[in-house]
């Protein structure tokens, strides 16, 4: 059963939990975190992997309020419920301040939580949910622990990283960055699906199909020079297939765009089954999100990166050139980022298969497959 319950300061809703309904199991943990999908895909991977193990284990999600939260963990099978907890990044102090003051408001709600679900351990996976949430397991004497996705670590994690017990990291890179605990490199826990057999393509489809996504919420530039570089390509007269995710604040503009160029594509505003879309395509052109380069190893998937140039310290740059250096990548930045220099880039890998090929199976070889394994053995060493 997946549930999304309301909660507020003074009026908690929460589902009827195993253990009060008389069967407690023996383990139970709490994820906490989101704000985009690369912050849940991988606690989701981390659920599944102890569900595998311990069929009778009880896993909460704990998130923040947007609607894309929801949205990703409906049909997971697992419970979650919303604090009141939103980001600071970028708003200013002025819009900050009401933010700042809702922190022990979602303190208080996740305490709330903990006292209902008793976990013997919770797991942050960064954004802004995870802070009250793990700050108050820490406070109330729940083992607790934190993964980083990227290169370099967000706000959240960088200050968690303080007060919990251990810190699980996907890159090297990133340990200097917590040198208040020793990081255990565990790489980017992957969903399952990106690990299993994919069909063979059916004899005779020959078309060069390439996957457009600039994240969970989507990239209005990538979204904007993709389509200009398909223009130039169909001026050329090489047609390519296309699966575009968008974003849902940029869906109906690249639609718009699409038709009054003639070009033609299955355009979504958020693909739910990534990993099928992924399988289908030649090439993927994305952002450099942690979840997106351990995605595409695990794939075995070749790949044009392009970063976001805002993320933090340029952690996505060198997110990317963990891939580029092995050989499964090439990476273009933003600012340096046309039409034609992308069509062109296409253009090549149309032309040379095999090098295509080669950069899918070195992409493979960064691919951590027992990541999430590895993040379950210690949540459970942490409870005993």
């Amino acid at each position: 059963m997946n549930v999304q319950s309301r909660l507020s300061a003074g009026n908690i809703e929460l589902p009827a939990f195993n253990g009060e309904r008389g069967m407690m199991p023996e383990f139970r943990l709490i994820i906490a975190g989101g704000g985009t999908g690369g912050h849940l895909f991988p606690g989701i991977a981390v659920a599944r992997a102890l569900k595998t193990r311990m069929r009778d284990a009880e896993v909460l999600f704990v998130v923040g309020r947007r609607r894309m939260e929801t949205d990703i963990l409906s049909g997971t099978g697992f419970e979650a419920v919303s604090i009141d907890v939103e980001g600071i990044k970028g708003r200013g102090w002025k819009k900050g301040l009401p933010v700042l003051f809702k922190l022990p408001k979602s303190i208080f709600q996740s305490a709330a939580i903990i006292r209902r679900f008793s976990p013997s351990v919770a797991l942050g996976v960064g954004g802004y949910s995870a802070g009250p949430f793990c700050t108050a397991a820490k406070w109330m004497g729940i083992p607790t622990a934190i993964h980083e996705q990227n290169s370099y670590p967000g706000a959240t994690n960088r200050l968690l990283s303080k007060i919990v017990d251990r810190v699980f990291i996907s890159f090297e890179e990133s340990r200097s960055c917590f040198k208040k605990r020793e990081a255990i490199l565990t790489g980017n826990p992957v969903r399952k699906e990106f690990f299993l057999p994919r069909p063979a393509r059916p004899e005779g489809d020959d078309d060069f199909t390439v996957l457009v996504v600039g994240g969970s919420q989507g990239a209005q530039a990538i979204n904007r020079i993709f389509a200009e570089a398909l223009h130039h390509l169909k001026e050329r007269n090489r047609q390519i297939a296309v699966i575009h995710q968008t974003g849902t604040m940029d869906y109906e503009r690249v639609v718009e765009d699409y038709r009054s160029r003639g070009l033609e594509g299955e355009i979504a505003p958020f693909i739910a089954d990534m990993a099928t879309a992924c399988s289908r395509a030649d090439m993927v052109v994305s952002r450099a999100g942690a979840s997106t380069i351990f995605e595409l190893a695990a794939l075995g998937k070749p790949s044009i990166l392009v970063p976001y140039p805002y993320a933090t310290n340029r952690h996505q740059e060198i997110n990317a050139s963990a891939l580029v250096r092995q050989g499964g990548a090439e990476m273009i930045l933003q600012e340096e980022l046309n039409a034609e220099r992308l069509a062109d880039a296409l253009t090549r890998y149309m032309d040379d298969r095999p090098a295509l090929q080669e950069m899918g199976e070195r992409a493979r070889q960064i691919g951590r497959p027992d990541a999430a394994e590895a993040i379950v053995d210690r949540l459970m060493e942490m409870a005993v």
